[in-house]
């Protein structure tokens, strides 16, 4: 039995686990079945009232024409992509070194649709406007992820966003928004969805991240836009029969949480503080700018690991199920603030901390 899957266990075993909503079992679907109407039909192959209502909600809250349900976002991004390059007759697009399609599709784009990807911006900072003026390929569209999970879930300014905006309008150039997490980045810009996608021509949002549903996602854009999509999410293998247990708790999870992202935000902010009242170990960003952020410390992966997990056992609080080597000398980990955190007693959360601190410091004295 490794140290990773160790962790995961004792994690899973903890009282009050800091981040995320809930565990991702059948309890989850159980509780949402037991609040909607079961003689409401199913969709089927894309049409029927459920999808298409929920659709329309969507692309009304998303300030869009109209809007497709998708099972996955690697599919509504591979597929607006391929939009905008057939569009514009060139078969390249721009985005960040550590964007999804680039780090977690195995080549998806490029092998099933032929399109190359143009990198911009230091891996370690955003994309900004200077990054896109700076570009010698011309491209069909320029993808831009808010959060930049990879980096801490780090974001732009929002002038730098509208001045980008303008710029690919100038220049013919497609913007579509990788907003898996939208809703977790407008408390800390102060806008609404649709205000924020008002910058984009497309939208993909996520609704089994910071949202907590089963799976699933939404394509947004113009009606030309969304009719091509359809014809390829049907190529794609997308157009499954039904698609309801993923819309019905889609649809639930949205609307018990899209008012709660600016609590999951002051929470994020106040979590982070905790980590970096202590030397030997900080969160990326300092102060988070989403309900997300990393931690890293100063310890290889191996030795962060074994304190998560004698501490775990000790405080009953789970702070993570995995450690990410970074170098080695240092190691790290992904929170998002979901409802857990505000279940977690206050004292009970000050004393998991300070025996953080207490064991880090325990472990670098031996390594001196």
């Amino acid at each position: 039995m490794n140290d990773t899957k160790t962790l995961r266990e004792v994690f899973k075993k903890t009282t009050y686990p800091i981040a995320g909503h809930s565990k991702r079992d059948l309890h989850q679907l159980q509780q949402v079945l037991s609040r909607v109407d079961g003689n409401v039909e199913g969709d089927m192959y894309g049409t029927g009232e459920l999808i298409e209502n929920f659709q329309h909600k969507m692309a009304e809250y998303l300030g869009k024409e109209s809007a497709v349900f998708f099972p996955s976002g690697t599919m509504a991004q591979q597929i607006a992509l391929r939009i905008w390059c057939d569009e514009k007759g060139i078969k390249k697009v721009a985005y960040h070194p550590l964007c999804h399609l680039e780090i977690h599709e195995e080549d998806g784009l490029k092998e099933l649709h032929q399109i190359e990807a143009v990198l911009l911006a230091d891996k370690d900072s955003v994309i900004e406007l200077d990054d896109v003026l700076g570009m010698d390929d011309d491209i069909a569209c320029l993808l831009l992820e808010l959060p930049q999970r990879e980096i801490g879930g780090q974001l732009p300014a929002y002038e730098e966003l509208e001045a980008i905006s303008r710029y690919c309008r100038e220049k013919g150039i497609r913007l579509h928004l990788d907003g898996a997490r939208l809703l977790e980045i407008l408390p800390y810009y102060q806008k609404t969805a649709d205000e924020v996608c008002a910058l984009f021509d497309s939208v993909y949002v996520s609704f089994y991240k910071g949202i907590g549903a089963i799976a699933g996602a939404i394509l947004a854009g113009d009606e030309d836009f969304t009719k091509q999509s359809k014809v390829w999410k049907r190529r794609h293998g997308g157009d499954l029969i039904s698609l309801y247990p993923y819309i019905v708790t889609a649809e639930y999870h949205f609307e018990q949480r899209k008012h709660k992202f600016s609590q999951y935000y002051e929470h994020a902010k106040e979590l982070a503080a905790l980590y970096n009242q202590f030397q030997g170990i900080s969160t990326r960003p300092t102060v988070p700018v989403s309900n997300m952020f990393h931690v890293h410390a100063d310890l290889p992966k191996e030795e962060l690991e074994r304190i998560m997990v004698s501490l775990s056992e000790e405080t009953g609080i789970g702070f993570t199920h995995y450690v990410r080597q970074d170098d080695e000398s240092s190691s790290s980990y992904e929170v998002s603030i979901g409802d857990r955190y505000a279940m977690i007693p206050k004292e009970e959360l000050a004393l998991a901390f300070e025996k953080l601190h207490q064991k880090i410091g325990e472990q670098k004295s031996k390594a001196e």
